[in-house]
């Protein structure tokens, strides 16, 4: 009797296995296949990256010191081959490496692509995953058991099987809550998550030590990054910063992950992770502790859109509260919002409390629906909402734990800080997404209803770059930028931007020898607020000047995105073009230029015709001011149309632009806000 069980339940068995490779197995593993080391070299060989023409690499120009302040271009979220996400992958590429490519040097992707800056980085910060520390520390050792080998073989080897299988066993684990029929799509629900620790991973379950070694582990990695950081900074020349990444799970592969910058040499001795804390909270706790002395942090929030609207929720990770403690803790330590990298934009988007055509740029996520609480877009994922949240909590504490500057930067996780132009793409992550024929045949999931942030050339951007106004380019003056806020954001190119306000300026300012001037020794630059007199009734004057990346393409539109609260607590939001290129005169209807006409030869990737602005330069006041209402203004330039990153694959390939996406992209530069500061109106 006992023998039939056996033999029954193994025939079951048997059954499931044969069924789950047929409709799940066999699909992935070739999947895998196809993105093997194996045939590189054969995908390789399609491409002819002689049909790109880009511009040849430029030396480093070095500024210098200006108490007007220069403009410097770096990236805020890099990750090399010692996160496990990228190893897995297949990148190889080093902290040392990544250095160097910041400065200039080339490098060479796994799938045999070459990669290099065409302008090197003035500033960056390596942040690999806090939360891989240590994990591989011991993988030399030879006396290892073999569950602690096995651990080793599976984060030292390139197995994008064993990501893809990892990365399901995390979300099983964070699977979501039970959709509530009574919640409105698109709201968030408090979640209880409970705490990781390191005893999930095998090499710190086991043998002598267990997580307490490889909590030293961690700690040894730790000071290996700060050490690199500080042999590779050259003041002047490249400005680097210790830092890491915070990243807990959610489900279905969401992000709410936060960058830890560090100033000067003393850091703390261990990089809290989501190991050790289970909220944001709680690792702005630890760090001000363990930050003392001449140390300062900041943290950098990215990927709000596919936060699942946790970011800017009044709910932690955990299903806890923000009170007015915390929310000022917030403040004190997040004063940056990363809106653009390559996995999409979280400046705003369309349907979701924004009604701006421009919104549905980079947008990777639709407006969520009945029942939907994960793979959607949620108001409360987005900057823009996030600064109108700030007004309310504002009239609220008296103080707005939400006025964030905008950076971008490309979470590449393929060791290139800064490599956003859409020529020299080369993909997300390592072999995966290189060459090219992978970035634009990457097979979907099994899952049959492929939606676009599952798919990487559907959601896939080159990534952003972040631009910060300082008196130099030294650690203590690029961190100081970013504390008051005076930095923006690019989709790519190095369009540099002036956005200042100040109340006693006429429109004429524009026009002196020395705007900036004038408008820096009485008025108040992108990240500052303006707090109007008793006696102040008549708007502010804004000026906007703008040059363009001459490496990418002319200007063709300013615009101003106004967000403010009405005397019954109700936010607000509007957007009107404030300059137009080509001689062409903003519409009193529409509030829009006009279209300039601007296109490319899809067979080229040239430029049609001689349209847009090298530069645009213009002052503005808002005739619906209100000195009353608190309000943010920033600012938003528009190129003229360049080529998508996939449609220069296209033409190394052969081929025609996939018809799935767009041929073409309008790359683009967000200011941070200037904030107009409401009489104070506390409950």
């Amino acid at each position: 009797m006992l023998k039939k069980i056996l033999l029954g339940t193994s025939g079951v068995l048997a059954l499931g296995v044969l069924l789950g490779w047929f409709t799940f197995g066999r699909v992935l593993y070739k999947r895998m296949q196809r993105v093997g080391a194996d045939n590189v070299a054969a995908d390789y060989a399609l491409q002819d990256d002689a049909k790109v023409r880009a511009p040849q690499p430029e030396a480093q120009v070095v500024p210098p010191p200006n108490p007007q302040k220069n403009v410097y271009w770096g990236d805020t979220h890099v990750h090399t081959h010692e996160s496990f996400d990228a190893k897995l992958m297949g990148t190889s590429i080093t902290v040392e490496d990544a250095y160097r490519f910041a400065r200039g040097e080339a490098l060479q992707t796994p799938g045999g692509e070459t990669m290099q800056l065409s302008r090197p980085l003035d500033f960056v910060a390596i942040t690999d995953h806090a939360e891989g520390f240590g994990l591989r520390t011991r993988c030399d050792e030879v006396d290892l058991t073999w569950f602690e080998s096995l651990n080793c073989y599976l984060l030292e080897n390139a197995n994008p099987m064993a990501f893809v299988v990892l990365r399901a066993v995390a979300s099983r684990r964070k699977k979501a809550a039970e959709p509530a029929p009574e919640v409105p799509p698109g709201v968030v629900r408090p979640q209880k998550r409970p705490p990781r620790d390191r005893s999930a991973w095998p090499i710190c379950a086991r043998g002598e030590g267990g997580t307490e070694r490889c909590e030293r582990d961690a700690r040894s990695d730790w000071a290996r990054y700060v050490d690199l950081a500080d042999a590779h900074y050259e003041p002047g020349v490249l400005t680097t910063f210790a830092a890491y990444e915070y990243s807990p799970t959610l489900p279905d592969a969401g992000k709410y992950h936060r960058n830890i910058l560090f100033n000067g040499t003393e850091v703390p001795a261990h990089a809290i992770s989501s190991l050790d804390v289970n909220n944001a909270i709680d690792l702005w706790r630890g760090l001000e502790k363990t930050c003392t002395g001449d140390c300062d942090f900041l943290t950098i929030p990215h990927n709000m859109n596919k936060s699942w609207g946790l970011a800017y929720s009044p709910y932690t990770y955990d299903g806890g509260t923000y009170d007015a403690e915390t929310w000022r803790l917030r403040k004190r330590r997040e004063p940056l919002a990363e809106v653009y990298q390559i996995k999409g934009a979280s400046e705003c988007a369309l349907g979701v409390g924004a009604t701006d055509e421009e919104c549905a740029f980079s947008q990777v996520f639709e407006p969520c629906e009945p029942g939907e609480e994960t793979g959607c877009a949620f108001e409360t994922g987005f900057a823009r909402q996030g600064l109108k949240i700030g007004l309310e909590l504002e009239r609220a504490l008296g103080v707005n734990p939400l006025a964030f500057g905008m950076i971008g930067s490309t979470d590449t996780h393929n060791g290139n800080p800064g490599d956003v132009e859409e020529w020299d793409f080369r993909g997300a992550v390592g072999r995966v997404t290189s060459p090219a024929i992978r970035r634009l045949e990457a097979a979907p999931p099994p899952d049959a209803d492929e939606k676009p942030h599952q798919s990487s050339l559907k959601f896939n951007t080159s990534g952003g770059l972040a631009a910060v106004w300082a008196e130099e380019n030294t650690r203590d003056a690029i961190f100081a930028a970013m504390k008051r806020r005076e930095v923006y954001a690019s989709s790519g190119p190095r369009i540099t931007l002036r956005f200042f306000a100040g109340w006693d300026f006429d429109e004429g300012v524009a026009d002196l020898p020395d705007p900036v001037a004038v408008m820096a020794a009485g008025g108040m630059p992108m990240g500052g607020v303006l707090r109007p007199s008793g006696t102040q009734v008549t708007s502010p004057t804004f000026y906007v000047s703008a040059l363009a990346d001459w490496m990418s393409a002319p200007l063709q539109r300013v615009q101003m995105v106004k967000g403010w609260i009405d005397a019954d607590g109700e936010t607000h939001e509007k957007v009107v073009d404030i300059a137009c290129a080509d001689g062409l005169v903003v519409d009193p209807t529409t509030g829009r230029c006009p279209d300039n006409g601007a296109s490319v030869d899809l067979a080229t990737c040239e430029p049609t015709g001689d349209t847009g602005a090298m530069e645009l330069a213009t002052t503005w006041q808002d005739p619906e001011f209100d000195p009353g209402q608190g309000a943010f203004y920033y600012v938003r330039v528009l190129q003229n149309p360049t080529c998508r990153w996939s449609t220069y694959d296209a033409l190394r390939l052969g081929r025609d632009p996939d018809p799935r996406v767009p041929a073409t992209i309008r790359e683009r530069v967000w200011s941070s806000p200037i904030w107009i500061e409401a009489p104070r109106t506390r409950p």
